[in-house]
C-alpha cells in the first residue's frame, strides 16, 4: 500500500457540478481531494480487506443472533427496554439489510484493526460508488495509470442488485433524512437513483414530515401511506422518538432494519472482543464499567456508544488526554478500546472504510487527516490497485 501524488483533473470540479457532487468542500475546506490516490495490490485488497471484512460481518451476525435472546446484552447495547422486542422481532422475521461499512486501520504491512462498524447509516456512499470510479476512469484514459489498473468498487452494481433482492416486485419506497443537511440529502438522493435502477418507485419525505394516520400506519406529507423506508436517520434517535411506540404495530419495511441498532453502536466492539480475544482484525476492547479494562494500561481510547464522525472520541496517551471535538454525545455509556493510531502515509493519517452489501464486501474509501481520528471534514481520497 502506497500513496502517490497526482495532478488533479483539470476539469474535475465541472465534472463534480454536472452530477451534483455538491458535497467537495467542507467550511471552505476540501473534502473530495484527488492530488494523490493509494495504490493497493490486489493481495492487499482481496486478503487485507475484502477477506476480513467479511468475516467480522459474520461474526456480527453472530453476536445479533445471540443479543436478541438475551436482556443482559440488550442492556449492554443500550437498546430502550419498550423497544427491545421490536428490535428481536426484527431479526427474526429476517428483515432485510441494505449495507454497512467497517473502518479500519490497515497499510498492508499487518492485519486491518476495526476501529467500528458504521452499521446503520454509514455516508460517503457517493463519492465511493461513482466519484472516484470516475477519477479512475479519467486516469485510464489519460494514460497515466495502466488499462489493466481497476478498483476494489462494485458498489453500485451490489447496491442495485440488492434493492431487487429485497423488492423483488418493484413497488413505491420512501426514503427519508433531514431534507436541509446537504450531505445526508445528497446520500439519499444517490439511494434513491439506485433504487429507481432496480425497479423500484421512490419517494422523498423529510424525516420530520413523516406523520402517523388513525389506523397507526405511517403517512408522508402527502398523507401516502408508507409501507417501506429506507431512513438516513440514527437507530439510537428513533427508538427514543416520540414516534417509537407505534413502529412494532405500523406494518412498515424499514432499511436498516431495526436489528441493525445491535451492531450500530460501540458497544459491539468489547463483546466481539470478549467472544473472539486476539482476534487479529479486532482491537482489545471493553466496557467502561469493566475493571478488566485495566488491562489496557495508561493508553486507550475512550468512546461514548453513541458518536459519528469523531466526535466525543478521547485518546488517552500515557494518561495524556489528545484535544477532543465535542458533538455532543458525551452522556451515556462510554467503552475503552486498545490505542491504536491509524497509519500515516506523508504526514497523513488514513482510515480504511470497507463496505458491505447485503453480506458481501463491496467496495473500499480511504480518508486522511492530519490528526489520528476521522472527523466529518477528513479528506476522501481514491484508490487504484496496481496491474
Amino acid at each position: 500500500m502506497e500513496r502517490l501524488r497526482f495532478d488533479p483533473r483539470p476539469d474535475w470540479e465541472t465534472q463534480a457540478d454536472s452530477l451534483g457532487f455538491t458535497w467537495r468542500h467542507v467550511g471552505g475546506e476540501v473534502y473530495w481531494d484527488e492530488t494523490a490516490a493509494y495504490a493497493l495490490s490486489l493481495a492487499e485488497v482481496e486478503d487485507g480487506i475484502e477477506a476480513p471484512t467479511e468475516e467480522l460481518h459474520a461474526m456480527c451476525l453472530d453476536l445479533a443472533a445471540e443479543a436478541v435472546q438475551s436482556e443482559r446484552l440488550m442492556e449492554q447495547l443500550d437498546i430502550p427496554e419498550p423497544m427491545r422486542d421490536y428490535v428481536a422481532d426484527s431479526w427474526k422475521r429476517g428483515d432485510p439489510s441494505l449495507y454497512g461499512r467497517f473502518d479500519f486501520a490497515y497499510d498492508g504491512t499487518g492485519p486491518a484493526r476495526l476501529y467500528e462498524y458504521n452499521a446503520d447509516t454509514p455516508t460517503s456512499i457517493y463519492e465511493t460508488a461513482v466519484f472516484q470510479w470516475l477519477w479512475l476512469e479519467d486516469q485510464i484514459k489519460a494514460g497515466v495509470l495502466s488499462a489493466e489498473a481497476d478498483q476494489f468498487n462494485s458498489l453500485h452494481e451490489k447496491l442495485v442488485d440488492r434493492f431487487r433482492a429485497i423488492f423483488p416486485d418493484g413497488g413505491f419506497v420512501h426514503f427519508s433524512s433531514d431534507a436541509d443537511f446537504v450531505e445526508d440529502r445528497q446520500t439519499v438522493r444517490f439511494l434513491e437513483d439506485l433504487a429507481q435502477q432496480a425497479g423500484l418507485e421512490p419517494q422523498f419525505v423529510a424525516i420530520d414530515q413523516i406523520g402517523l394516520n388513525a389506523d397507526g400506519r405511517f403517512v408522508d406529507h402527502e398523507n401516502w401511506l408508507i409501507n417501506a423506508l429506507f431512513k438516513l436517520y440514527p437507530w439510537e434517535q428513533m427508538l427514543r422518538d416520540d414516534y417509537a411506540a407505534p413502529l412494532p404495530t405500523a406494518d412498515v419495511t424499514v432499511l436498516e432494519p431495526a436489528w441493525k441498532s445491535l451492531l450500530s453502536n460501540k458497544g459491539i466492539l468489547p463483546l466481539l472482543w470478549e467472544r473472539h480475544p486476539g482476534h487479529p482484525n479486532l482491537l482489545e476492547a471493553y466496557f467502561e464499567e469493566d475493571p478488566a479494562h485495566s488491562a489496557l494500561g495508561r493508553s486507550y481510547v475512550r468512546k461514548p456508544l453513541f458518536s459519528r464522525e469523531g466526535a466525543n472520541i478521547e485518546l488517552i496517551d500515557q494518561g495524556r488526554k489528545v484535544e477532543v471535538v465535542d458533538g455532543g454525545y458525551g452522556e451515556g455509556r462510554w467503552i475503552r478500546q486498545a490505542l491504536h493510531a491509524p497509519p500515516a502515509f506523508d504526514g497523513n493519517y488514513v482510515i480504511v472504510g470497507s463496505w458491505v452489501v447485503g453480506d458481501q464486501a463491496a467496495g473500499m474509501s480511504l480518508r486522511e487527516d492530519a490528526g489520528p481520528v476521522t472527523l466529518n471534514t477528513s479528506r476522501f481520497l481514491p484508490h487504484f490497485i496496481r496491474d
